[in-house]
């Protein structure tokens, strides 16, 4: 609700100190004037607000004192969620089988043999070039800065390797060493061009993704409707993929409502951000970027929108650039439309 007073400059210049006569300078007038009137925006006129309406009032006195009317107004407050949906409106998304995924701990990753990894992905050359390996940042044509430092069988620090796809090469102990400091989940990334080998899988915790669509409209896509995501991820304990095993992590804010249009790249978009949970590549366990807290549940560089109804904290439409930018987010960890089975 928007509480609107209004100071003539006549009365703002009135230097009675009569209790009752001040008391009038904060009267409501019946017909308020906006017309070419400055606002203040206060988020909340009883004092929460990060304008203290005691300071709001003030400047208000000396504008008018000025010959300026002033007109007090609440700041905007950001839609977050759509009016109330009955469960018999919920309805399932046109092409996107189910409605639900879940993780457990069964789905978690189990680790493959570094070695078996490293050499499925490369192929051996006998003549290394004569560069440095952008691993360990020793001349390729000498042994790896790991030699010493990592053993392992099968793998002669010397030795060199071409990553198929992409044609970087390293030595392959770097490759080996590379992998162990990753989450050993039986992919590997080229450290110069991040080109994937390979399912690319996260540490995301165990929880549940839903998702349906709901009767009401986005901003900047009133022509359809909305599919609604809703993650939720309880809090627990840290295994040893995640950074402090053994110690507990919170889960803050879930379950977390996000928001798609329900048109063709929508439903792309939700198919690939299925696929992206189903590799738990979602979210991770480390510190919050908003609050710092550390050991809890955070997004994983995958942007989602999370206010229904405004944009006003930026997470939210309309923004006309966000399908396409959330589609390069997501092949980015691997997972584009080329994995989508027609």
């Amino acid at each position: 609700r928007t509480h609107t007073h209004t100071l003539s400059p006549s009365t703002a210049r009135t230097t009675s100190t009569d209790p009752a006569h001040s008391a009038l300078l904060w009267q409501p007038t019946e017909e308020p004037s906006h017309q070419g009137v400055p606002a203040l925006p206060v988020k909340n006129l009883t004092g929460s607000g990060p304008v203290h309406p005691a300071l709001a009032g003030m400047t208000g006195i000396l504008m008018c004192a000025a010959g300026l009317p002033v007109c007090l107004t609440r700041a905007p407050k950001p839609v977050l969620h759509p009016p109330h949906v009955n469960k018999s409106d919920l309805k399932p998304v046109p092409g996107v089988s189910g409605i639900r995924r879940k993780t457990k701990k069964k789905h978690l990753r189990r680790g493959k043999h570094p070695e078996d990894v490293v050499r499925r992905y490369t192929e051996k050359i006998k003549s290394a070039p004569d560069e440095d390996c952008t691993i360990c940042m020793e001349r390729l044509v000498t042994s790896s800065g790991y030699e010493g430092l990592l053993s392992q069988k099968g793998i002669k620090p010397e030795l060199v390797g071409k990553l198929g796809k992409c044609g970087h090469v390293y030595h392959l102990l770097c490759l080996v060493a590379m992998y162990n400091n990753g989450n050993k989940d039986g992919s590997l990334q080229c450290p110069t061009c991040k080109a994937i080998y390979g399912e690319k899988t996260g540490t995301q915790p165990p929880g549940k993704m839903e998702y349906h669509v709901i009767p009401h409209s986005l901003p900047g896509y009133a022509e359809v409707k909305t599919i609604r995501i809703v993650y939720d991820i309880p809090a627990g304990i840290q295994t040893p993929e995640h950074p402090n095993p053994g110690k507990k992590f919170s889960a803050r804010g879930f379950p977390r409502h996000c928001y798609l249009p329900d048109n063709d790249k929508g439903r792309k978009v939700l198919k690939l951000l299925i696929m992206a949970w189903d590799r738990r590549l979602i979210f991770t366990i480390g510190t919050s970027s908003t609050t710092g807290e550390s050991d809890t549940v955070v997004w994983n560089e995958v942007h989602h929108k999370t206010e229904f109804g405004s944009n006003l904290t930026g997470h939210g439409y309309p923004d006309p650039n966000y399908l396409d930018n959330v589609l390069t987010e997501l092949s980015a960890q691997g997972v584009s439309h080329d994995n989508l089975k027609e």
